[in-house]
């Protein structure tokens, strides 16, 4: 797995973490870039999908 292993193994956030404490290199800042828009997109999605719920509930924002 990539985000869970054992104590001897090298997974993304440790590669990450090495990384940055060493050098900067461009796979990690593209995952790392990648990450944070995946977030994004998820945030606006379910926010998207909560004020459509409430329009379509007839609920309306105080």
């Amino acid at each position: 797995m990539l985000f869970i292993a054992g104590p001897d193994q090298q997974t993304i956030p440790r590669q990450m973490w090495n990384g940055i404490r060493e050098a900067i290199s461009p796979a990690i800042l593209a995952v790392a870039t990648i990450l944070v828009v995946i977030s994004i997109a998820l945030l606006a999605t379910v926010e998207l999908l909560r004020r459509r719920s409430e329009r379509l509930r007839g609920v309306t924002p105080h």
